[in-house]
């Protein structure tokens, strides 16, 4: 995997470049230094799996972002519901952005493009919680043109591996509506955990819906992973 920004992992500041994690004596200190973050908050994060790359999204995604978020069938277990119009789409755009620029940043969301044919193929989101927990929640979305290739377990297993080597984290988790067999699927066949079934906990539609909890520890994820 290649990362081309500076992530932050519980700790403090570490900084990889093209998967070196080999930190600059003046980077070890407090995330918050201002040199720090007037060198590279303009930068992202990339990610690449065998037939995928992982961008964090830009602002001239905002067409594609619009389009994935507007499709009812990617929509029909998604409490966020279908915007009204682009610039609803734009306004959660700017929140992306926005967010890239924090120190440390806590909510990575990245654009999934297909190598081979460079067309755009999802999103996928990684969203961390309190640095003492070291912990994470993913979420994914995939455009309907490429269902059934794989791609969101692959896209997965990509930000997975990110998380727990790079961010260092403890737990990772995701959730999705007990209906949504290929959710779960895709979750299952990354190697998360079912931990639990909410009842009535996500409103979609005026609907309650249950939920399945799952989860992945590191000791899991380094039981699995030869790297």
């Amino acid at each position: 995997m290649i990362y081309d920004l500076p992530d932050y992992a519980a700790a403090g500041a570490q900084h990889f470049v093209s998967g070196s994690n080999t930190v600059p004596e003046m980077l070890r200190y407090d995330c918050n230094h201002n040199l720090y973050l007037h060198d590279f908050t303009s930068m992202k994060v990339s990610l690449t799996s065998p037939r995928l790359t992982l961008k964090e999204v830009r602002s001239k995604d905002l067409a594609l972002v619009h389009e994935l978020h507007s499709f009812p069938e990617v929509d029909r277990y998604n409490t966020r519901g279908l915007p009204e119009n682009i610039a609803e789409t734009e306004r959660s755009l700017a929140e992306w952005l926005l967010e890239q620029q924090a120190v440390p940043q806590l909510h990575y969301v990245f654009c999934i493009t297909d190598i081979r044919t460079s067309e755009f193929a999802g999103m996928i989101g990684l969203r961390l919680g309190k640095i003492k927990y070291r912990i994470a929640e993913v979420w994914y979305k995939l455009h309907p043109d490429h269902w059934g290739k794989g791609f969101a377990t692959e896209a997965l297993n990509a930000v997975l591996h990110f998380g727990f080597k790079d961010l260092q984290l403890h737990r990772i988790e995701a959730g999705c509506a007990v209906e949504n067999v290929a959710s779960a699927r895709v979750m299952e066949k990354a190697g998360m955990q079912r931990e639990g079934h909410k009842r009535k906990s996500l409103p979609i539609r005026g609907e309650w819906f249950d939920n399945f909890e799952y989860a992945m520890l590191e000791e899991d994820f380094f039981e699995m992973s030869d790297v």
